[in-house]
C-alpha cells in the first residue's frame, strides 16, 4: 500500500465530525477582510503630523521673548535633540524589525529610559538665559507647574494618534511600547516649551520641561496597553 492508501485506510474508522452550529455559521458569514497595518506609512503620518502640530501650537502661544538673547547653538541643538528623540521613539514604537511582527521592546525600553532622564540632566546642567529671561529657582519652583501641564496637554495629541495606529496590534510587551510612544510625544511637548517658555533656570528647564517626557511615558504606560494590546 502507498502512503496515501495507508492514510485513507486509517481514516475509515474515524467518525464524521458533527455539523457546525447555526451561531457559528452566522459568525462565519459576518467575517470581513481587514487591512494589514502599514508601519512605515504610520510612521510617516506621525512625523508629518508632529511637524505641523508643534509649530502650530507655538504660533498660537507665541515664541518666548528672550529667544534672540540665547546662544543660537543651544537653541538649535536643543530643538534638534527634542525632534530626533521624538522621531526615534516613534520609529521604535511603530515599526517592527525587518522580517518580524513583534515590537522592538528592548530598544523601546532603552529609548524611553534614556529620553526620560536625558533631558532632565541636560536641562539641569545647561540653561543659558538672557536679560528678558525669568529665573524662578528652587524658591519658586512650584510656580512653574503651568509649563508641566501645558507640555503634557500638548503631548496628548501625538500620543493618542500613535496609540490609535497601534490599536489591538501588540501581542507582547505592550506597556513598554506604549511608554515609548508617551516619551516621544512628551518630546513634542518639551519642544513647544523650549520655544515658548522664558523661564531659564536649571530646575525649571530640567525637571519641568524635561519632566514632561517621563510624565507622558508613565501616563501612556498606564492607559496605552488597554488599547494596543491584542488581548
Amino acid at each position: 500500500m502507498t502512503d496515501e492508501e495507508d492514510v485513507l485506510a486509517g481514516l475509515r474508522g474515524v467518525p464524521e465530525p458533527p455539523p457546525i452550529s447555526h451561531e457559528l455559521e452566522v459568525q462565519l458569514d459576518r467575517l470581513a477582510p481587514v487591512s494589514t497595518r502599514r508601519p512605515v506609512l504610520h510612521l510617516a503620518l506621525a512625523l508629518g503630523l508632529a511637524s505641523v502640530y508643534a509649530p502650530a501650537v507655538v504660533f498660537l502661544l507665541t515664541t518666548r521673548a528672550d529667544l534672540d538673547e540665547l546662544p543660537i547653538g543651544w537653541r538649535v541643538g536643543v530643538a534638534v535633540g527634542w525632534s530626533i528623540a521624538f522621531a526615534v521613539a516613534t520609529y521604535l514604537a511603530l515599526v517592527p524589525a525587518r522580517g518580524s511582527v513583534t515590537p522592538r521592546w528592548r530598544h523601546a525600553m532603552f529609548a524611553t529610559l534614556a529620553s526620560s532622564t536625558g533631558f532632565v540632566v541636560v536641562g539641569l546642567a545647561i540653561h543659558p538665559s538672557g536679560p528678558s529671561s525669568y529665573d524662578y529657582g528652587w524658591e519658586h519652583f512650584t510656580a512653574g507647574h503651568a509649563c508641566l501641564e501645558l507640555g503634557f496637554a500638548t503631548a496628548l495629541v501625538p500620543l493618542f494618534v500613535g496609540v490609535w495606529m497601534l490599536r489591538r496590534t501588540m501581542p507582547i510587551r505592550s506597556r513598554w511600547i506604549a511608554a515609548t510612544l508617551g516619551a516621544g510625544s512628551g518630546c513634542v511637548g518639551g519642544l513647544v516649551l523650549h520655544l515658548f517658555c522664558r523661564i531659564a533656570d536649571g530646575p525649571h528647564i530640567g525637571l519641568i520641561h524635561g519632566g514632561v517626557v517621563g510624565m507622558t511615558a508613565i501616563f501612556a504606560a498606564l492607559i496605552g496597553p488597554r488599547i494596543i494590546d491584542t488581548r
